[in-house]
C-alpha cells in the first residue's frame, strides 16, 4: 500500500489544479465548479391575472453565488459565458380545472422553452432547458392561465423555485 501526501496537485504549467489546506478541505478552480449558480423562491404569493402572460416575481434568494440574480427585474444576469441549466416550477392556488396553462422560460425577452399544461386541482409544471449564455444575457421565468379570473402561485418553495447553474466540461 501507498500514500500520496500532497497539499496541491499542479498542471504543467504550474497552475493548481487542485489543493487541500491540510484538514481535508479541497479547493478546486472556477473552470471545475459549476458556478455560477442561483436558487430562488417566491416570498409572498403572487397574483397572476387571467389569459395574461406574467413575469414570476422570484424575489427571495436562497443561492446566489455570484450575485447575478436581480430582485428588482426579477432575472439572472450572469457574466460569466457557458452552457447553463436552468429550471423553474409553479403550481397556481385554484381547484378550478384551466384547458390552458403554461409556464415559459425566456431567454434576452424571447422564449426558448414553453411548456403547456391543464391545470386540474393546484397541478403545477416543472421546467427545465439548457442554454449557451454570454455575458449581457438574461433569463426570466413566465406563467399564463385561462382560469377565469386571477389566481395566485402561492408562496410554497417546495412548489414554486427557480434555479440554474453553468455546466462544467460543456
Amino acid at each position: 500500500m501507498s500514500i500520496l501526501k500532497v497539499n496541491t496537485i499542479q498542471d504543467k504549467g504550474g497552475n493548481a489544479i487542485i489543493s487541500s489546506d491540510g484538514a481535508g478541505t479541497l479547493t478546486l478552480p472556477s473552470d471545475l465548479k459549476n458556478t455560477p449558480a442561483f436558487h430562488v423562491t417566491l416570498s409572498s404569493e403572487q397574483a397572476i391575472a387571467n389569459t395574461t402572460e406574467t413575469k414570476i416575481q422570484w424575489d427571495s434568494v436562497i443561492l446566489d453565488t455570484n450575485s447575478f440574480y436581480d430582485t428588482t427585474n426579477y432575472r439572472y444576469t450572469p457574466t460569466i459565458a457557458g452552457q447553463y441549466v436552468f429550471v423553474g416550477a409553479a403550481r397556481l392556488q385554484s381547484s378550478t380545472d384551466a384547458e390552458q396553462c403554461y409556464l415559459a422560460i425566456k431567454k434576452n425577452g424571447t422564449t426558448i422553452l414553453e411548456s403547456y399544461y391543464k391545470n386540474h386541482y393546484y397541478d403545477g409544471k416543472e421546467v427545465s432547458v439548457t442554454t449557451s449564455m454570454t455575458s449581457g444575457d438574461y433569463v426570466e421565468w413566465y406563467i399564463h392561465h385561462n382560469i377565469g379570473s386571477s389566481v395566485n402561485i402561492p408562496n410554497t418553495s417546495k412548489h414554486q423555485y427557480a434555479y440554474g447553474y453553468r455546466l462544467i466540461g460543456a
